[in-house]
């Protein structure tokens, strides 16, 4: 039994091919994205339709890499950036391109939404979750207050992963676990916020798909695509966040679990039987991809905080790593807060990045990347540290992610969170999740049920090369780093210099 997974991220697309039976990936492809250029400061978009024509290259590659083996392939499954905003008109096209998790254009109608039943406080109780910039609604309300014809000519809004599903089956329908990042979804009982969708717009729940569990398939391939691909009736199952399938495809599926992801963005999760809901909104309650929960904390600059410092110093890759290894821990007294993009932990959606306590002998290259680098970490860390106070205990860390390729980041996390950290033999949990949720649906739809656990310990491999141990000799330097970081944000900020 062979199933494709797709993982559409928001600088790439993944894919594989997995044999369910096996649990052996047997082809790997990838297609990159673009932007839309030349918007203002705080504005991020997407053309919808560039995610459907990398999707299919990266499903044409793949299945030129099986050959003959194609006619095997029986499900497939996407994961895709969570939160995005698609439109489609009353000719399923798309309105507009898409803003994405990363556009925080939205911080005023973020503020309306957390005070539309009251405050934030109140919000929190109804839904789970405090209101971010990160999320769809306050994009949805965007649209409404800035571009009134976009939002009068949308017949029907989709996150991105229901976008592709749309093309890949025709079939529109939202699952829980990238609904919950919508902020509109009432997390504990997986139904719609109608007071607060109605505070955006009163028909705004008549132009969502119908909302299903994240268990159930989507539908077939459409018959044109079954003929551009040369395949028989393929099962499309639902799919889901980035995160929620992440979760999947690094095995965190049952209580103690934690995750780090270190990709454009940087998420830690754990998944959990019941939700957890924060007090103080800084940590996120998801549903998941199995009709369970994530808890989990979001960080908005990694690889795109690496990739202004890169672009400055004209680095590749390998050189970056260089000079971060010539530095030593504490990056010779620099601080580095790595806002490029604003954040969402701490909620900073207009903050910018500071390097701060540049002298004589830190003004330099090594000592600058590594500062980068810890900030980066230092500042999931933090939100380790609130998942902690809420009660869940951590106890190893599974790193995913182009971060996780490096041996000094894994190393950086392990002495920063003061955990054991290890890697995967197969590092696209995203794209992975997505081919094991598309078997295990599959099964379950032809009524021959296969645990989900059997599959993940089948696909799911980490790689005892990988691992790395916190060094106790930094144990106390990095925990006076994490206060500085908190310290240093909460003045700047406090002041209005973030």
């Amino acid at each position: 039994m062979l199933c494709l997974g797709l993982d559409s991220g928001t600088t790439t697309c993944k894919g594989l091919v997995l044999d369910a039976d096996t649990g052996k990936v047997l082809a790997q492809a990838t297609a990159p994205h673009s932007f839309v250029e030349g918007l203002r400061r705080g504005h991020v978009e997407q053309d919808p339709q560039i995610w459907a024509d990398a999707a299919e290259r990266v499903i044409l590659t793949c299945l030129e890499k099986i050959g003959e083996r194609r006619s095997e392939v029986v499900a497939f499954g996407v994961s895709a950036q969570q939160h995005g905003l698609v439109t489609l008109d009353d000719r399923n096209q798309p309105v507009r391109p898409a803003k994405l998790w990363c556009d925080t254009s939205t911080a005023e109608q973020t503020e309306k939404l957390n005070r539309a039943l009251g405050n934030a406080d109140a919000l929190i109780e109804r839904t789970g979750n405090a209101m971010v910039p990160g999320y769809t609604a306050p994009k949805i309300l965007w649209l409404k207050e800035n571009e009134r014809e976009n939002f009068a000519a949308t017949r029907t809004i989709l996150l991105p992963h229901d976008f592709l599903n749309f093309w890949l089956t025709g079939e529109r329908q939202m699952e829980y676990s990238d609904a919950s990042g919508t902020g509109l979804l009432d997390i504990r009982s997986r139904t719609w916020c109608e007071s607060l969708a109605e505070f955006v717009d009163k028909g705004l729940l008549s132009k969502f798909p119908p909302l299903r569990s994240s268990t159930r398939p989507v539908g077939l391939l459409r018959s044109s695509l079954r003929e551009k691909f040369q395949l028989g009736d393929v099962l499309v199952s639902a799919g889901g966040g980035d995160n929620m399938l992440g979760a999947m495809g690094t095995g965190n599926i049952s209580p103690g679990r934690f995750t780090i992801r270190l990709g454009t963005t940087g998420t830690i999760y754990t998944f959990v039987e019941t939700p957890v809901v924060d007090p103080r909104g800084e940590i996120s309650a998801f549903c998941d991809s199995t009709d369970h929960w994530l808890a989990l904390a979001c960080t908005t600059n990694v690889a795109n905080a690496v990739e202004r410092v890169r672009d400055l110093f004209d680095w590749e890759m390998q050189a970056l790593e260089k000079n971060v290894a010539r530095s030593q821990p504490g990056a010779n007294g620099l601080t580095f807060l790595p806002y490029f993009y604003g954040e969402r932990l701490p909620n900073l959606p207009n903050g910018s990045a500071v390097i701060h306590g540049l002298n004589s002998s830190n003004t330099n290259r090594h000592d600058i990347a590594r500062a980068l680098i810890e900030g980066i970490v230092i500042g999931l860390a933090q939100g380790m540290n609130r998942l902690i106070g809420l009660g869940i205990e951590a106890k190893e860390l599974r790193i995913t992610g182009g971060g996780a390729k490096s041996a000094s980041m894994r190393q950086m996390v392990a002495d920063i969170f003061g955990l054991p950290v290890i890697g995967f033999k197969m590092a696209e949990g995203g794209a992975l999740g997505a081919a094991i949720q598309a078997g295990w649906t599959y099964c379950e739809t032809k009524g021959e049920p296969l645990p989900l656990e059997k599959i993940v310990k089948l696909a799911v491999k980490t790689d005892r090369k990988t691992r790395a141990e916190p060094r106790k000799e930094n144990q106390g330097l990095y925990a006076e780093l994490r206060g500085r970081h908190a310290d240093l944000t909460r003045k700047l900020a406090s002041s209005g210099y973030l």
